[in-house]
């Protein structure tokens, strides 16, 4: 009889707890349109950077309930940038915590999170005749800084 073996969570009680950073981008591409209505606050959901400032906070804290192999983190910091770019709104998320495990995951869970609420906020001014959305692009999800502190004895 052939046995598989699947890990789940992989074993960290024995690595040491060293400082932790990471920052990771992304960005959505919108109609110029898009962009003015979200400058001028004339989105009927409300303040598209503001909203997607808290998904993106509040996915790098949920990150181990959506990423299954993830750690639950004693998170020590988050920080959410929103920068344009042309029509191009860019998220970057920087995150810090002390800990056994890397928190890259953290960082990019909180940008898909925020830059998908704020789609979902403009995604009615994104469509066309069809109702598809031929600007409407998110791309460019990647870590940017990781950073592991040495380990003090």
């Amino acid at each position: 009889m052939k046995k598989t073996s699947i890990e789940g969570i992989v074993e960290i009680g024995s690595k040491p707890v060293v400082e932790r950073r990471a920052t990771a981008k992304g960005r959505l591409s919108l109609k110029a349109s898009t962009k003015e209505a979200i400058e001028n606050g004339e989105i009927a959901k409300g303040n598209v950077l503001e909203a997607s400032t808290i998904a993106a906070i509040q996915a790098v804290k949920e990150t181990p309930r959506i990423i299954p192999h993830c750690h639950p983190i004693p998170l020590e910091g988050t920080r959410v940038e929103w920068i344009w770019e042309g029509n191009d709104l860019w998220c970057q998320v920087n995150v810090s915590a002390h800990y056994k495990t890397g928190i890259e995951m953290e960082a990019l869970t909180g940008v898909a999170a925020g830059l998908l609420c704020a789609f979902d906020m403009v995604k009615s001014l994104e469509k066309d005749g069809d109702g598809q959305y031929p600007t409407a692009r998110l791309s460019d999800l990647c870590v940017v800084e990781k950073f592991k502190g040495s380990a003090t004895v």
